[in-house]
């Protein structure tokens, strides 16, 4: 039976991430990095694509399950009829080679124990060697490598491609399992200590958490959502992840199915503003450094995203070996929304670094020249049709969110040269820019008869994106065109008390057939636009219910099917978390200030 996606839980150590179910099966893990190919694929297909099981021998699902303090070491309890045991999934730091270790500990009684290891390579296409070596199991197939050992050592067999193990465990014992990968040419790697590993992990995740400078109201949600966002970190370039996961859908059954296992740069400039706004900096500066290089060039070359060490070629490719995810295909890798046009991207980029510059970051004379360079292209494209920030994969249009970042942009270089003159630059030049789109956007974004703006120009769509007009500074949050525009997208895209991004009926924007479910961060929007325009209780009132979306780890996919009352889309999804930072933080700010 395939579970929900709200019935998974992350574990990652910085450079790639698993997901762990309730049932204690490891259903998704890519390794050596976030966007390499899985060794354990069933989320995507069947457990014979992939998965390792630890779990007591007569039960389904854990009674329980918590991340210990604030770290991602996740803790399972299991209630049997002889005892109870509790499983301990992580993923160390790494030195050299990625570790997965799972520590089965007993409570109380005696727990019959057994795991099943299913090694599946290139995304379940593929089935390893296996062999025995100095008491350890070895898989190997083509580049991979993978070394499994348990302390002590406890009766393990080979069936049906698959590695089993037999044990039982009392009150107070302990059993131990390291998986190791490493690649196929190269020596086997220093074994670690599991014990002192997980010691040392949630010393890391300890040290790292009591950085944050937030002690307001739902700190533990706040808390829960930053860990999330940092695990989404790719730690060796400081590049940021959408989501650890490729083609959980949008739509079950549907073909709304995409690889978020890269660095859009507008998630991970709104990823850098809510880790910014808890007092992480190192963050900031790593992100940065990685932005520098990853967009080094020709601006007219600017993607939307990268890969992880900022890798330009993603190709996007379908698995047909794989079913998809309740049978949602198809299964892609590789995004082809790499070569869109968005110019929402340059105004976002921009205001990231704006915002490192006010928060204190110290400047680097190459990234403000780096900003003059991208303002220089989107002075000469503003006024082209884009794809937006929904990555339409049918024709170009004039997007009003996308001319209102083209604004954001002309306005932050405006905002950081009357602050400092020294710097390069011709400040009335972005003035005028800066008033031309303005005046754009009023006059061919606003729909006059219905008091609101509209998804593009000449449309009668609306778009959830348009809430983030007053936030951004475009129009203060009294004006009769901003709350014309959040009542209208609260009475036209709401469903169940949630907001969809934009209508899917008939002929939708995106050119693909079937529905979606609630965009999570445009219900954050929501709350934030309701908030700035006076509604505090209603937006308080939408921030509970979200909270409440949340699953029993604190995690949350991009989407939400109000209808099924389950998670869609890729899990869990830095958009989010976003979201809920920085609506529990504005919350905050203006409980503090009343």
């Amino acid at each position: 039976m395939t579970q929900r996606i709200e019935d998974y839980a992350l574990i990652g150590d910085l450079q790639t991430a698993a997901l762990v179910g309730k049932d204690g099966s490891i259903d998704w893990l890519c390794l050596p990095r976030f966007d390499s190919a899985a060794c354990f694929a069933a989320l995507l297909g069947d457990e014979e694509n992939g998965h390792w099981r630890i779990a007591p021998k007569d039960a389904h699902t854990c009674a329980r399950r918590r991340y210990v303090g604030d770290s991602l070491v996740l803790e399972s309890v299991w209630e049997t009829r002889t005892g109870t045991v509790k499983v301990l999934d992580f993923m160390p730091q790494r030195d050299e080679a990625p570790d997965v270790v799972r520590i089965v500990e007993g409570v109380s009684g005696t727990v019959e124990m057994a795991s099943v290891l299913r090694l599946r390579f290139d995304y379940g296409s593929v089935v390893p060697w296996v062999r025995r070596t100095d008491g350890h199991r070895v898989a190997i197939a083509g580049p991979d490598s993978i070394w499994l050992r348990s302390e002590p050592a406890v009766k393990t067999w080979g069936q049906q491609f698959s590695t089993c193990s037999s044990f039982t465990v009392d009150a107070g014992e302990k059993v131990a399992f390291v998986l190791t990968w490493h690649p196929s040419h190269r020596p086997r790697p220093p074994l670690i200590d599991p014990y002192e590993a997980l010691e040392h992990t949630l010393e890391d995740w300890e040290s790292w958490s009591a950085q944050c400078t937030y002690e307001g109201p739902h700190r533990e949600a706040v808390m829960r959502s930053l860990i999330t966002l940092k695990a989404l970190t790719y730690g060796p370039t400081g590049g940021i992840v959408a989501a650890p996961t490729t083609s959980l859908p949008e739509d079950i059954g549907g073909v709304r199915n995409w690889d978020y296992r890269f660095c859009w740069l507008r998630d991970a400039t709104l990823t850098l503003g809510a880790l910014l706004s808890a007092g992480y900096l190192e963050e900031a500066a790593a992100w940065r450094d990685w932005l520098l290089r990853a967009v080094a060039g020709d601006p007219a070359d600017l993607q939307i995203m990268y890969g992880v060490a900022g890798e330009r070629r993603l190709p996007e490719t379908e698995l047909p070996w794989l079913r998809g995810y309740a049978g949602s295909a198809p299964v892609r890798t590789g995004n082809a929304a790499v070569r869109q046009l968005q110019l929402d991207v340059y105004g976002e980029v921009i205001d990231s670094l704006y915002l490192a510059r006010e928060a204190g970051l110290a400047s680097k004379s190459h990234a403000w020249n780096l900003q003059l360079s991208l303002l220089g292209f989107l002075e000469s494209t503003w006024r082209q049709p884009d794809e937006g920030l929904w990555e339409v994969r049918g024709p170009r249009r004039h997007f009003v969110h996308s001319k209102v970042m083209a604004w954001v942009a002309a306005d932050r270089a405006v905002r950081t040269l009357e602050r400092d003159p020294t710097l390069s630059g011709d400040v009335g030049r972005w003035r005028v820019m800066r008033d031309e789109v303005h005046r754009d956007v009023c006059e061919k974004g606003y729909d006059p008869e219905r008091n609101t703006f509209t998804q593009s120009y000449g449309s009668r769509e609306l778009d959830a994106a348009t809430l983030l007009i007053p936030r951004v500074g475009f129009l203060p949050p009294d004006d009769p065109r901003v709350v014309g525009t959040v009542d209208a997208v609260y009475a036209e895209l709401n469903h169940n008390g949630l907001i969809r991004r934009y209508t899917t009926e008939g002929v939708p924007v995106d050119g693909l057939p079937g529905d979606e479910g609630t965009f999570l961060v445009c219900s954050f929007w929501m709350a934030d636009a309701l908030r700035m325009t006076g509604r505090t209780k209603e937006a308080h009132d939408l921030f509970d219910r979200l909270l409440a979306l949340r699953n029993d780890v604190g995690l949350l996919a991009e989407e939400y099917d109000a209808s099924a009352r389950r998670q869609l889309g890729n899990f869990p999804q830095a958009f989010s978390h976003i979201g809920l930072v920085g609506t529990a933080l504005a919350l905050a700010r203006e409980e503090t200030a009343g």
